[in-house]
C-alpha cells in the first residue's frame, strides 16, 4: 500500500496517531511553528526561550509542579508518543514510513494531537524496524533527550524509559485497533516490529514485555506531580518515599 499524500489511514486510529501534511492544508495564518530541527538546536545551544522550554513550562503549569525536571520527563514521553505512533501505524498499516527528518517536521509545542506536527510532503521510506529505529530513535529522541539532559539534567536511563515506555503505548493502541475491526494482518506486523525495535540498543533492558503488556525499569516522575501517582507501566508498585533522584535511572 503506497503512502497517500495526506495519510488517511491514519484518521481512524484517532488524533494522537495522525500526522498533519502539508497535502490537507495550508499553514495557518502569521509565522509558522519551528521545526523539530530547530527546536532541538535551539534547546541544546540553551536559547531561551523556545519551543521546548516553552512547552515544558507549559507542562508544568498545567500539572501545577514545581520541578522543572519533571514536567521535562512528561512533555519528553508526550513527545515520543507523537512520533512512535504514526511511524508506527504507518509501517503497520502501509509497509511504509513517511519520511519524518527534523527539517520536515513543524512542532507547534502549545497545540494539542494531531495539530501539534506537521509534515512538509511525503516521502515514502521502508516500513521496517531499521528504518523506525533511524527515524525516531536516532533522527528525534537521541538530539531531543541531549537537550533536555543538559538543559534540565534529566538521566539517561529515565529518557530511554520514557522512549521505550511510549513505543509500547503507541504499539498497544495499535493492537487494540487492529484486532476490533478485524485487521489481524496490522496488528501482527505491529508486534512483530515492536519486537524488533526493543532489541534495538536504546530500547535494549528498558523494561519487561509480556504481549502488548510493557513494564519498565525506570520512572518517568509522575508521583512527583501534585495529586500524581504511579503509571500502569511504572517500575514502582507505590509512589516512592525517597529522593527523586533515586527514580531517576
Amino acid at each position: 500500500m503506497t503512502l497517500d499524500p495526506g495519510l488517511a489511514a491514519l484518521r481512524p486510529l484517532g488524533g494522537f496517531f495522525v500526522l498533519r501534511t502539508a497535502a490537507e492544508r495550508a499553514e495557518a495564518d502569521g509565522a509558522p511553528p519551528p521545526t523539530l530541527a530547530e527546536t532541538y538546536a535551539a534547546a541544546g545551544a540553551e536559547v531561551h526561550p523556545n519551543a521546548l522550554t516553552s512547552r515544558v513550562a507549559t507542562v508544568a503549569e498545567r500539572l501545577g509542579t514545581r520541578e522543572p525536571r519533571v514536567a521535562a520527563s512528561i512533555a519528553h514521553q508526550a513527545l515520543a508518543a507523537r512520533l512512535w505512533s504514526p511511524a508506527l501505524a504507518c509501517a503497520a498499516l502501509y509497509g511504509s514510513v513517511p519520511d519524518l527528518d527534523p527539517r520536515l517536521l513543524r512542532w507547534d509545542g502549545s497545540a494539542a494531537a494531531p495539530d501539534d506536527l506537521r509534515l512538509r510532503g511525503v516521502r515514502g521510506l521502508p516500513g521496517d524496524a531499521g528504518t523506525l529505529a533511524g527515524t525516531v530513535l536516532l533522527g528525534h529522541l537521541e538530539p531531543l533527550g541531549a537537550a533536555l539532559r543538559a538543559r534540565y539534567g534529566i538521566a539517561a536511563g529515565l529518557l530511554k524509559g520514557n522512549a521505550a515506555s511510549a513505543l509500547a503505548g503507541a504499539a498497544r493502541e495499535l493492537d487494540r485497533w487492529a484486532r476490533a475491526h478485524g485487521r489481524t494482518d496490522v496488528a501482527e506486523r505491529a508486534a512483530a516490529l515492536t519486537d524488533a525495535l526493543f532489541a534495538q540498543p536504546l530500547l535494549r533492558g528498558t523494561g519487561s514485555r509480556t504481549g502488548t503488556a510493557f513494564r519498565r525499569r525506570s520512572c518517568c516522575l509522575y508521583y512527583r506531580v501534585p495529586g500524581g501517582g504511579v503509571c500502569g507501566d511504572c517500575c514502582f508498585t507505590r509512589p516512592p518515599r525517597s529522593s527523586p533522584r533515586a527514580a531517576s535511572g
